[in-house]
């Protein structure tokens, strides 16, 4: 019995060990509760939608009907207005954006006022979260503020009856560097443990590997 508790602590020890230094790891480590895990990276709270290809933008200058409109951002991240010939706005907030087109338009009004909105979101390639491996619907799916993984499980309907949610990674840029994390789907949909999910990020990429039977 003695020996068995010594074991016990000695494990206990080193998980906790590992544990404190999950962040200089190179293989998986384990992600924070939701409610923490924006402090990998960036407040989720804070953040901003970047318009991409694809997207479809009303834009209004202020008293000028005329040279408003609709407009489809093109695949090389451009659009072309009445008055502004081939525009990048892909990377770009609707706020930054329109503040652009204002600075371009007061060649030619005095004193544009412009808004932007979004009417079909895309966003660019560094926006969207990949699911890929045993989901029912493995896809891209466009980022929203405040995402969790089980609302991406959600979007690509759920696991396949293949899958080993349990042993599924999530792939990140943290800081510059490519990292993995453990995350536990079944425990989360399949269990209902809420403690399970986690924030998702623009970028993010869902690995869902197949069950050995």
């Amino acid at each position: 019995m003695y020996c068995s508790k010594s074991l016990l602590y000695i494990a206990l020890g080193t998980s906790i060990t590992l544990l404190a230094g999950c962040s200089t790891l190179n293989s998986s480590s384990t992600l924070p509760e939701a409610s923490t895990h924006a402090s990998l990276t960036t407040d989720v709270s804070e953040y901003q939608y970047l318009i991409g290809p694809g997207d479809t933008l009303n834009i209004f200058v202020w008293r000028n009907p005329d040279i408003s409109g609709t407009f489809t951002v093109r695949p090389d991240g451009k659009v072309t207005t009445s008055l502004v010939e081939d525009i990048q706005v892909a990377g770009k907030t609707p706020t930054q954006l329109a503040r652009e087109i204002e600075d371009k338009l007061s060649t030619y009004i005095n004193n544009p006022r412009v808004t932007i909105s979004v009417n079909s979101f895309s966003g660019p390639l560094s926006e969207q979260v990949r699911v890929i491996g045993e989901a029912m619907n493995p896809k891209v799916v466009n980022y929203t503020k405040n995402m969790t993984l089980l609302d991406l499980m959600i979007a690509v309907g759920g696991l396949t009856e293949f899958a080993d949610g349990n042993d599924a990674k999530l792939v990140r840029v943290v800081d510059g560097k490519k990292r993995t994390f453990d995350i536990d789907i079944d425990d989360l949909i399949r269990k209902g443990n809420i403690s399970k999910n986690v924030d998702i990020l623009p970028g993010d990429i869902i690995i869902i590997p197949e069950a050995w039977f």
